[in-house]
């Protein structure tokens, strides 16, 4: 359950300004219903370029609906110039702070913003284009970037809640952590030769892998992983909650588990999704 501020609960039961301007002077939309999340956001200036009258059009969770009204509260009175200074952490200080794991419908309320701002100016919009990292999300390299350095992420996690960029099938996050990496100006190690382990130690470091690196990631989206067996090379597993029922549940084993356990156990070993449970690892 998140912890949502009073002003967000606010926001969110009693949004300002939900609507459409017509003939609006400014025009911003943002996201994708297949992405959860979208935003369109209309507004009016007056004749010394100052927003007079702002609305939106949200599809999303109640962060992204209390994002959307605070933005509109937020730019109304404020010139174009204004305006455009306006950052996502201006609309989360503004709802008292959101949950970090929900600062992405903040960054959305930004993109849409200075998409209706260079609208109202009659420029194209600089969208960060870059190279696809995120397919699930349809992030950039460069967006991820930017969110990095105006926010000050360390963490695959971080990136996660500003932009959504990992949290879908997951095998995007060692590019994600490269991105990290490379904008901090960290080297990073070289990945440690695969020693000879008994089955014992094995099964003890998969389990850790599992913990620590790979469980967190689908709790996000509210699914969940167990160990059953372990057969030689093949590791048998099981999937829980949401992920037990989600459609590329096979791309999540083997292009996200499977890649992070042979990086940090060993490459020979493959993993598999177990037809039965009556096989657990003691």
């Amino acid at each position: 359950m998140w912890e949502y501020t009073d002003k967000v609960k606010d926001h969110f039961m009693n949004p300002r300004n939900a609507g459409l301007i017509e003939n609006a002077d400014g025009i911003g939309e943002v996201g994708s219903l297949a992405c959860g999340d979208a935003l369109k956001l209309t507004f009016k200036t007056d004749e010394n370029e100052k927003i007079i009258d702002a609305k939106f059009q949200t599809f999303g969770c109640a962060s992204a609906i209390a994002s959307s009204s605070a933005l509109t509260e937020i730019i109304k009175g404020l010139t174009i110039n204004e305006a455009a200074k306006i950052t996502n952490d201006d609309i989360a200080q503004y709802l008292g702070e959101l949950p970090k794991e929900k600062m992405h419908c903040s960054v959305m309320g930004r993109d849409a913003l200075e998409k209706a701002i260079a609208y109202y100016r009659g420029v194209p919009y600089q969208k960060a284009e870059g190279e696809i990292v995120c397919e699930c999300f349809g992030v950039t390299d460069l967006e991820i970037k930017r969110a990095i350095t105006e926010n000050s992420l360390t963490s695959v996690e971080d990136v996660t809640d500003f932009v959504k960029a990992g949290g879908g099938c997951g095998k995007c996050i060692e590019k994600i952590q490269n991105i990290i990496d490379v904008t901090q100006g960290k080297e990073r190690p070289e990945k440690k030769k695969p020693v000879l382990m008994t089955n014992i130690q094995k099964i003890r470091l998969i389990e850790e892998i599992l913990d620590q690196e790979i469980k967190p990631v689908l709790k996000k989206d509210g699914g969940n992983i167990e160990l059953i067996d372990l057969d030689g090379d093949v590791i048998y597993v099981k999937l829980r909650g949401a992920c037990a029922n989600c459609k590329t549940s096979q791309v999540t084993i083997k292009n996200f588990i499977e890649n992070k356990i042979q990086e940090l156990v060993s490459p020979e070993l493959i993993v598999k999704e177990a037809k039965s449970e009556t096989t657990h690892i003691c």
